[in-house]
């Protein structure tokens, strides 16, 4: 049976690592990634890997306890929000969707953890599915959503 094209497999955690630099190489400014997975499941590393791809040289770390972490040093800035520890209401009290929308923050790559937590969507933006099942492996399902046009196939090439 033959694996959708939108389901990657990621050999290990580099697998995870490569497909974000791919993301960062190839995303356009202006593109919202909501990262959904487990505990675990890969989801700093991915954002990990899109700021090595945007040229980022800063360790970029989970923003689990700051909410935000911004790096402007890259060819984009790259936006990386981690909702973990946030009850909804409060959520929708931050204001994030200047980071989507046309605001304050400057456009670039907005990578948002849990993003279940958020009270409304973006409206076009790329969801990535970060899993692991010890029989299948590691594996990420692309989807885009809205007007998220961007041709993803020299990002998911290598991984199909």
């Amino acid at each position: 049976m033959m694996r959708p094209s939108n389901v990657l497999i990621l050999a290990n955690f580099e697998g995870t690592k490569a497909l974000g630099q791919k993301l960062g190489q190839n995303l356009p400014e202006g593109s919202v990634l909501l990262l959904k997975g487990d505990l675990g499941a890969g989801k700093t590393t991915l954002v990990q890997g899109i700021g090595e791809g945007l040229g980022i040289t800063d360790a970029i770390v989970s923003p689990t306890f700051t909410l935000i972490n911004e790096y402007h040093q890259g060819r984009l800035p790259l936006y990386h929000l981690d909702l973990y520890r946030l009850e909804p209401k409060a959520v929708a009290e931050l204001y994030l969707e200047q980071y989507w929308e046309e605001g304050e923050a400057l456009p670039g790559i907005t990578a948002i953890e849990w993003p279940e937590k958020l009270s409304y969507l973006p409206v076009n933006y790329l969801q990535i599915q970060l899993s692991y099942n010890e029989g299948t492996g590691r594996q990420a399902i692309l989807q885009p959503v809205g007007d998220f046009c961007v041709n993803l196939s020299p990002i998911v090439k290598p991984f199909i």
